[in-house]
Protein backbone atom coordinates (compact mmCIF):
# COMPACT_ATOMS: atom_id res chain seq x y z
CA UNK A 1 0.00 0.00 0.00
CA UNK A 2 1.83 3.41 -1.35
CA UNK A 3 1.00 6.08 1.26
CA UNK A 4 0.68 9.78 -0.20
CA UNK A 5 2.88 11.30 2.02
CA UNK A 6 6.72 12.56 1.82
CA UNK A 7 9.49 9.98 2.95
CA UNK A 8 12.76 10.49 4.48
CA UNK A 9 14.15 9.85 1.05
CA UNK A 10 12.63 12.12 -0.69
CA UNK A 11 14.05 15.35 0.10
CA UNK A 12 17.35 16.63 0.51
CA UNK A 13 18.98 16.42 3.87
CA UNK A 14 22.26 17.94 3.85
CA UNK A 15 23.97 19.98 5.78
CA UNK A 16 20.15 20.16 7.70
CA UNK A 17 18.77 20.16 11.18
CA UNK A 18 16.37 17.19 11.41
CA UNK A 19 14.09 16.38 14.25
CA UNK A 20 13.55 12.52 14.28
CA UNK A 21 10.59 11.54 16.77
CA UNK A 22 11.06 8.19 17.24
CA UNK A 23 9.22 5.23 19.89
CA UNK A 24 12.56 4.67 22.44
CA UNK A 25 10.10 3.72 24.60
CA UNK A 26 12.14 0.42 26.04
CA UNK A 27 12.44 -1.89 29.22
CA UNK A 28 15.18 -0.73 31.62
CA UNK A 29 16.60 -2.76 34.43
CA UNK A 30 16.62 -1.48 37.91
CA UNK A 31 20.84 -0.50 37.53
CA UNK A 32 19.70 1.30 34.42
CA UNK A 33 20.33 -1.24 31.42
CA UNK A 34 17.92 -1.13 28.10
CA UNK A 35 17.07 -5.14 28.01
CA UNK A 36 15.24 -4.91 25.03
CA UNK A 37 16.71 -2.93 22.25
CA UNK A 38 14.09 -4.20 19.48
CA UNK A 39 12.72 -0.80 19.46
CA UNK A 40 15.89 1.16 19.15
CA UNK A 41 17.48 -0.94 16.19
CA UNK A 42 13.89 -0.70 14.53
CA UNK A 43 14.58 3.20 13.98
CA UNK A 44 18.84 2.64 13.46
CA UNK A 45 18.09 2.64 9.15
CA UNK A 46 16.62 5.89 9.37
CA UNK A 47 19.14 7.46 11.99
CA UNK A 48 21.89 6.26 10.41
CA UNK A 49 20.64 7.55 6.68
CA UNK A 50 20.07 10.57 8.05
CA UNK A 51 23.76 10.98 9.20
CA UNK A 52 24.88 9.63 6.11
CA UNK A 53 23.38 12.13 4.17
CA UNK A 54 25.18 15.20 6.45
CA UNK A 55 22.23 16.57 8.60
CA UNK A 56 22.21 17.14 12.26
CA UNK A 57 20.29 14.77 14.19
CA UNK A 58 17.93 15.32 17.00
CA UNK A 59 15.92 12.27 18.52
CA UNK A 60 13.43 12.87 20.74
CA UNK A 61 11.22 9.86 22.40
CA UNK A 62 8.54 9.61 25.33
CA UNK A 63 9.61 7.17 28.44
CA UNK A 64 6.87 5.56 30.29
CA UNK A 65 4.41 7.86 31.73
CA UNK A 66 6.01 10.65 34.03
CA UNK A 67 3.16 12.42 34.06
CA UNK A 68 4.26 15.96 32.81
CA UNK A 69 6.85 15.71 35.31
CA UNK A 70 10.84 15.87 34.88
CA UNK A 71 11.28 12.03 37.29
CA UNK A 72 14.61 10.72 36.99
CA UNK A 73 13.52 7.38 36.62
CA UNK A 74 11.92 8.42 33.51
CA UNK A 75 15.50 9.82 31.97
CA UNK A 76 16.48 8.40 28.27
CA UNK A 77 19.46 8.98 29.49
CA UNK A 78 19.91 4.55 29.53
CA UNK A 79 18.47 4.87 26.08
CA UNK A 80 21.83 7.24 24.57
CA UNK A 81 24.13 4.84 25.99
CA UNK A 82 22.69 2.37 24.04
CA UNK A 83 21.79 3.98 20.76
CA UNK A 84 25.85 5.20 21.08
CA UNK A 85 27.02 1.56 21.11
CA UNK A 86 24.18 0.63 18.15
CA UNK A 87 24.94 3.28 15.94
CA UNK A 88 29.16 2.99 16.59
CA UNK A 89 28.81 7.10 16.93
CA UNK A 90 28.64 9.71 19.62
CA UNK A 91 25.25 10.26 20.95
CA UNK A 92 24.91 13.48 23.28
CA UNK A 93 22.25 13.75 25.83
CA UNK A 94 20.77 16.78 26.49
CA UNK A 95 19.56 17.83 30.26
CA UNK A 96 16.39 18.72 28.59
CA UNK A 97 13.95 18.34 25.37
CA UNK A 98 13.55 22.58 25.12
CA UNK A 99 15.10 25.57 26.54
CA UNK A 100 18.21 27.57 26.10
CA UNK A 101 20.77 24.29 27.11
CA UNK A 102 19.35 22.49 24.12
CA UNK A 103 19.29 25.14 21.67
CA UNK A 104 23.37 25.86 22.34
CA UNK A 105 23.55 21.69 21.73
CA UNK A 106 22.21 22.18 18.89
CA UNK A 107 23.87 25.39 17.45
CA UNK A 108 27.23 23.50 18.29
CA UNK A 109 26.64 20.34 16.31
CA UNK A 110 27.86 19.61 12.74
CA UNK A 111 26.79 17.41 10.18
CA UNK A 112 26.42 13.74 11.06
CA UNK A 113 26.51 14.54 14.70
CA UNK A 114 23.87 12.90 17.10
CA UNK A 115 21.53 14.64 20.35
CA UNK A 116 18.88 12.40 22.32
CA UNK A 117 16.60 15.01 24.02
CA UNK A 118 15.09 14.27 27.32
CA UNK A 119 11.93 12.66 27.53
CA UNK A 120 9.35 14.75 25.91
CA UNK A 121 6.55 13.47 28.48
CA UNK A 122 8.11 15.61 31.46
CA UNK A 123 6.05 18.24 29.85
CA UNK A 124 2.45 18.09 29.92
CA UNK A 125 1.94 19.77 27.19
CA UNK A 126 3.01 16.92 25.01
CA UNK A 127 0.38 14.36 25.40
CA UNK A 128 -2.07 17.69 25.08
CA UNK A 129 -0.01 18.50 21.47
CA UNK A 130 -0.29 22.04 23.11
CA UNK A 131 1.32 24.40 20.08
CA UNK A 132 3.47 26.50 22.18
CA UNK A 133 5.66 23.56 23.08
CA UNK A 134 5.38 22.07 19.54
CA UNK A 135 6.64 25.54 18.27
CA UNK A 136 9.88 25.24 21.03
CA UNK A 137 9.78 21.63 19.63
CA UNK A 138 10.66 23.22 15.92
CA UNK A 139 13.03 25.88 16.94
CA UNK A 140 15.76 25.86 14.56
CA UNK A 141 14.88 22.69 12.80
CA UNK A 142 14.51 21.80 8.73
CA UNK A 143 13.05 18.95 8.73
CA UNK A 144 10.62 16.49 10.60
CA UNK A 145 11.23 12.90 10.27
CA UNK A 146 8.44 10.90 12.29
CA UNK A 147 9.91 7.03 12.94
CA UNK A 148 7.81 6.59 16.10
CA UNK A 149 5.13 3.94 14.38
CA UNK A 150 4.03 3.15 17.85
CA UNK A 151 3.18 6.78 19.06
CA UNK A 152 1.34 7.06 15.35
CA UNK A 153 -2.02 7.36 17.06
CA UNK A 154 -1.64 9.56 19.21
CA UNK A 155 -1.81 13.03 18.14
CA UNK A 156 0.97 14.69 20.28
CA UNK A 157 2.94 17.60 20.52
CA UNK A 158 5.98 15.99 18.61
CA UNK A 159 4.23 13.54 17.12
CA UNK A 160 1.73 15.73 15.08
CA UNK A 161 1.70 19.04 16.31
CA UNK A 162 5.16 19.93 15.29
CA UNK A 163 4.79 19.39 11.61
CA UNK A 164 2.92 22.70 11.82
CA UNK A 165 6.13 24.50 12.47
CA UNK A 166 8.56 23.24 10.32
CA UNK A 167 9.64 23.56 6.54
CA UNK A 168 8.78 20.35 5.71
CA UNK A 169 7.66 16.76 7.47
CA UNK A 170 8.39 13.07 6.47
CA UNK A 171 7.94 9.66 7.31
CA UNK A 172 11.08 7.43 7.95
CA UNK A 173 11.40 3.95 6.99
CA UNK A 174 10.06 2.36 10.22
CA UNK A 175 6.94 4.42 10.00
CA UNK A 176 6.72 3.38 6.26
CA UNK A 177 6.84 -0.19 6.55
CA UNK A 178 4.55 -0.43 9.48
CA UNK A 179 2.22 1.38 7.38
CA UNK A 180 2.98 -0.28 4.16
CA UNK A 181 2.90 -3.95 5.78
CA UNK A 182 -0.37 -3.36 8.02
CA UNK A 183 -2.26 -1.28 5.24
CA UNK A 184 -1.44 -4.15 2.14
CA UNK A 185 -2.53 -7.03 4.09
CA UNK A 186 -5.82 -5.23 4.89
CA UNK A 187 -6.36 -3.59 1.40
CA UNK A 188 -5.13 -6.42 -0.80
CA UNK A 189 -4.66 -9.55 1.71
CA UNK A 190 -3.83 -13.16 -0.84
CA UNK A 191 -6.94 -15.28 0.27
CA UNK A 192 -7.98 -16.88 2.55
CA UNK A 193 -7.85 -13.89 4.77
CA UNK A 194 -7.31 -14.97 8.34
CA UNK A 195 -7.32 -12.43 11.69
CA UNK A 196 -6.64 -13.49 15.04
CA UNK A 197 -7.81 -11.21 18.01
CA UNK A 198 -7.72 -12.30 21.28
CA UNK A 199 -7.24 -10.32 24.71
CA UNK A 200 -8.74 -9.63 28.17
CA UNK A 201 -11.88 -7.62 27.39
CA UNK A 202 -14.18 -7.41 23.85
CA UNK A 203 -14.86 -3.68 25.10
CA UNK A 204 -10.77 -2.99 23.97
CA UNK A 205 -11.59 -4.86 20.47
CA UNK A 206 -15.23 -4.22 19.44
CA UNK A 207 -14.43 -1.42 16.78
CA UNK A 208 -11.34 -3.90 15.51
CA UNK A 209 -13.53 -7.06 15.51
CA UNK A 210 -16.62 -4.86 13.79
CA UNK A 211 -13.97 -3.56 11.12
CA UNK A 212 -12.40 -6.89 10.27
CA UNK A 213 -15.78 -8.68 9.58
CA UNK A 214 -16.11 -6.63 6.81
CA UNK A 215 -12.79 -7.66 5.42
CA UNK A 216 -11.79 -11.33 6.44
CA UNK A 217 -12.80 -14.77 5.32
CA UNK A 218 -12.00 -16.01 8.79
CA UNK A 219 -12.06 -14.53 12.69
CA UNK A 220 -10.29 -16.08 15.34
CA UNK A 221 -11.07 -15.42 18.69
CA UNK A 222 -9.67 -16.11 22.00
CA UNK A 223 -8.34 -14.64 25.30
CA UNK A 224 -10.90 -13.78 27.72
CA UNK A 225 -12.25 -11.55 25.30
CA UNK A 226 -14.08 -15.42 23.79
CA UNK A 227 -16.12 -15.58 27.29
CA UNK A 228 -17.73 -12.84 26.42
CA UNK A 229 -18.83 -14.36 23.13
CA UNK A 230 -19.56 -17.86 24.35
CA UNK A 231 -21.90 -16.61 26.96
CA UNK A 232 -23.70 -14.80 24.04
CA UNK A 233 -24.60 -17.90 22.82
CA UNK A 234 -25.83 -18.93 26.06
CA UNK A 235 -23.35 -21.26 27.80
CA UNK A 236 -22.33 -20.88 31.50
CA UNK A 237 -18.84 -19.26 31.85
CA UNK A 238 -19.03 -20.16 35.85
CA UNK A 239 -16.15 -17.35 37.44
CA UNK A 240 -14.66 -16.66 34.00
CA UNK A 241 -14.18 -13.29 32.94
CA UNK A 242 -17.29 -12.01 31.08
CA UNK A 243 -18.50 -8.70 30.27
CA UNK A 244 -22.07 -8.88 30.32
CA UNK A 245 -22.79 -5.39 29.02
CA UNK A 246 -21.17 -6.39 26.19
CA UNK A 247 -23.11 -9.78 25.52
CA UNK A 248 -25.80 -7.50 23.23
CA UNK A 249 -22.63 -6.57 21.39
CA UNK A 250 -21.36 -9.45 20.92
CA UNK A 251 -24.48 -11.05 19.39
CA UNK A 252 -25.03 -8.67 16.65
CA UNK A 253 -20.63 -9.42 16.07
CA UNK A 254 -22.01 -13.06 15.99
CA UNK A 255 -25.12 -12.19 13.69
CA UNK A 256 -22.72 -9.86 11.39
CA UNK A 257 -20.24 -12.43 10.67
CA UNK A 258 -23.10 -14.92 9.83
CA UNK A 259 -24.91 -12.36 7.31
CA UNK A 260 -20.99 -11.57 5.74
CA UNK A 261 -20.07 -15.39 5.43
CA UNK A 262 -17.14 -14.66 7.37
CA UNK A 263 -16.25 -18.34 9.60
CA UNK A 264 -16.25 -17.18 13.16
CA UNK A 265 -14.49 -19.34 15.21
CA UNK A 266 -15.08 -19.58 18.99
CA UNK A 267 -13.15 -22.27 21.77
CA UNK A 268 -15.02 -25.26 21.43
CA UNK A 269 -13.22 -26.12 24.61
CA UNK A 270 -10.58 -24.39 27.26
CA UNK A 271 -8.41 -24.75 30.02
CA UNK A 272 -10.25 -23.66 33.06
CA UNK A 273 -8.74 -23.37 36.76
CA UNK A 274 -10.02 -22.88 40.34
CA UNK A 275 -8.04 -19.83 40.55
CA UNK A 276 -6.22 -17.42 38.67
CA UNK A 277 -2.67 -18.20 39.84
CA UNK A 278 0.20 -20.23 38.71
CA UNK A 279 0.34 -23.84 39.64
CA UNK A 280 -3.41 -23.79 40.74
CA UNK A 281 -5.32 -26.93 39.72
CA UNK A 282 -6.71 -27.00 36.28
CA UNK A 283 -8.63 -29.01 33.80
CA UNK A 284 -9.51 -29.18 29.82
CA UNK A 285 -13.48 -28.81 29.43
CA UNK A 286 -15.52 -28.23 26.70
CA UNK A 287 -16.82 -24.53 26.48
CA UNK A 288 -20.83 -25.49 27.39
CA UNK A 289 -19.63 -27.16 30.63
CA UNK A 290 -17.28 -25.12 32.69
CA UNK A 291 -18.39 -25.49 36.48
CA UNK A 292 -19.61 -22.76 38.63
CA UNK A 293 -16.86 -22.20 40.50
CA UNK A 294 -14.41 -22.41 37.65
CA UNK A 295 -12.88 -19.70 34.99
CA UNK A 296 -11.49 -20.22 31.88
CA UNK A 297 -7.77 -18.85 31.34
CA UNK A 298 -7.01 -20.33 28.06
CA UNK A 299 -8.24 -22.15 25.04
CA UNK A 300 -8.39 -25.89 25.16
CA UNK A 301 -6.47 -28.62 23.05
CA UNK A 302 -9.46 -29.27 20.36
CA UNK A 303 -9.72 -25.52 19.62
CA UNK A 304 -5.88 -25.55 19.84
CA UNK A 305 -6.45 -27.82 16.40
CA UNK A 306 -9.78 -25.86 15.10
CA UNK A 307 -7.33 -22.86 15.16
CA UNK A 308 -4.27 -24.10 13.81
CA UNK A 309 -6.05 -25.69 10.80
CA UNK A 310 -7.83 -22.51 9.90
CA UNK A 311 -4.70 -20.97 9.90
CA UNK A 312 -2.73 -23.32 8.09
CA UNK A 313 -5.33 -23.06 5.14
CA UNK A 314 -5.30 -19.25 4.77
CA UNK A 315 -2.71 -16.98 3.00
CA UNK A 316 -2.73 -13.84 5.04
CA UNK A 317 -2.79 -14.17 9.39
CA UNK A 318 -2.92 -10.86 11.08
CA UNK A 319 -3.02 -11.62 14.44
CA UNK A 320 -3.48 -9.08 17.72
CA UNK A 321 -3.86 -10.23 21.33
CA UNK A 322 -2.89 -13.62 23.64
CA UNK A 323 -5.51 -16.56 23.11
CA UNK A 324 -5.30 -17.33 26.89
CA UNK A 325 -3.44 -15.88 30.50
CA UNK A 326 -0.28 -16.74 28.35
CA UNK A 327 2.04 -15.32 31.36
CA UNK A 328 0.65 -18.30 33.56
CA UNK A 329 1.69 -21.62 32.57
CA UNK A 330 0.20 -24.22 32.09
CA UNK A 331 -2.16 -21.22 30.40
CA UNK A 332 0.12 -20.33 27.72
CA UNK A 333 -0.15 -23.24 25.84
CA UNK A 334 -3.07 -22.05 23.49
CA UNK A 335 -0.96 -18.55 22.67
CA UNK A 336 2.17 -20.52 22.31
CA UNK A 337 0.73 -22.97 19.86
CA UNK A 338 -0.65 -20.27 17.78
CA UNK A 339 2.57 -18.75 17.75
CA UNK A 340 4.33 -22.21 16.10
CA UNK A 341 1.88 -22.71 13.93
CA UNK A 342 1.92 -18.54 12.82
CA UNK A 343 6.04 -19.47 12.25
CA UNK A 344 5.39 -22.83 10.18
CA UNK A 345 2.60 -21.67 7.82
CA UNK A 346 3.45 -20.43 4.35
CA UNK A 347 0.62 -17.74 4.76
CA UNK A 348 2.15 -13.66 5.20
CA UNK A 349 2.14 -13.34 8.88
CA UNK A 350 1.68 -10.05 10.10
CA UNK A 351 1.70 -9.99 14.68
CA UNK A 352 1.17 -6.49 15.88
CA UNK A 353 -0.11 -5.83 19.83
CA UNK A 354 2.46 -6.26 23.15
CA UNK A 355 1.12 -9.10 24.40
CA UNK A 356 1.19 -11.15 20.78
CA UNK A 357 4.63 -9.78 19.95
CA UNK A 358 6.05 -10.75 23.12
CA UNK A 359 4.71 -14.20 23.51
CA UNK A 360 6.59 -14.97 19.78
CA UNK A 361 9.27 -13.14 21.67
CA UNK A 362 9.46 -15.48 24.55
CA UNK A 363 9.04 -18.90 22.28
CA UNK A 364 12.05 -17.35 20.01
CA UNK A 365 9.80 -17.41 16.82
CA UNK A 366 10.40 -13.57 15.60
CA UNK A 367 12.92 -14.49 12.61
CA UNK A 368 9.77 -16.59 11.35
CA UNK A 369 7.15 -14.00 11.04
CA UNK A 370 6.71 -12.03 8.21
CA UNK A 371 6.21 -8.63 9.96
CA UNK A 372 6.04 -7.80 13.81
CA UNK A 373 4.77 -4.94 14.47
CA UNK A 374 6.38 -1.93 16.83
CA UNK A 375 2.81 -0.83 17.74
CA UNK A 376 0.04 -1.93 19.71
CA UNK A 377 -2.19 0.28 19.83
CA UNK A 378 -1.18 1.96 16.21
CA UNK A 379 -1.53 -1.16 14.98
CA UNK A 380 -5.29 -1.56 16.28
CA UNK A 381 -5.96 1.47 15.43
CA UNK A 382 -4.91 0.62 11.16
CA UNK A 383 -6.75 -2.33 11.97
CA UNK A 384 -10.09 -0.89 13.18
CA UNK A 385 -9.67 1.92 9.79
CA UNK A 386 -8.64 4.21 11.43
CA UNK A 387 -6.01 7.22 10.39
CA UNK A 388 -3.26 8.02 12.20
CA UNK A 389 -2.54 11.25 13.05
CA UNK A 390 1.31 11.01 13.11
CA UNK A 391 1.06 10.12 9.48
CA UNK A 392 -1.68 12.45 8.57
CA UNK A 393 0.28 15.11 9.52
CA UNK A 394 2.98 15.08 7.49
CA UNK A 395 3.59 16.97 4.25
CA UNK A 396 1.80 15.47 1.56
CA UNK A 397 3.64 13.50 -1.40
CA UNK A 398 3.11 16.29 -4.06
CA UNK A 399 4.52 18.68 -2.00
CA UNK A 400 7.56 18.89 -3.44
CA UNK A 401 6.04 19.20 -6.93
Amino acid sequence: MAICKLSVKDIALEGKTVFCRVDFNVPISADGKVTDDTRIVKALPTIQYIIAKGAKVIIASHFGRPKGQKKPEYSLAPVAEQLQKLLHTEVKMAPDCIGAQVEELKAAMKPGQVLLLENVRFYPGEEKNDEQLAQEFAKNIDVYVNDAFGAAHRAHASTAGIANFVPVSVAGFLLLTEVEMLGEALKAPERPFTAIIGGAKISDKILVVDCLLDQVDKLIIGGGMANTFLKAKGYELGKSLVEDERLEIAKQLIDKAQTKGVELLLPVDVRIAKEFAANTEYQDVAADSIPSDWMALDIGPCTIDIYSDAIRSSKTVVWNGPMGVFELKPFDTGTNSIAQVMADTDAFTIVGGGDSVAAVELAGLVEKMDHISTGGGASLKMLEGKRLPGLEALSDLDAIN
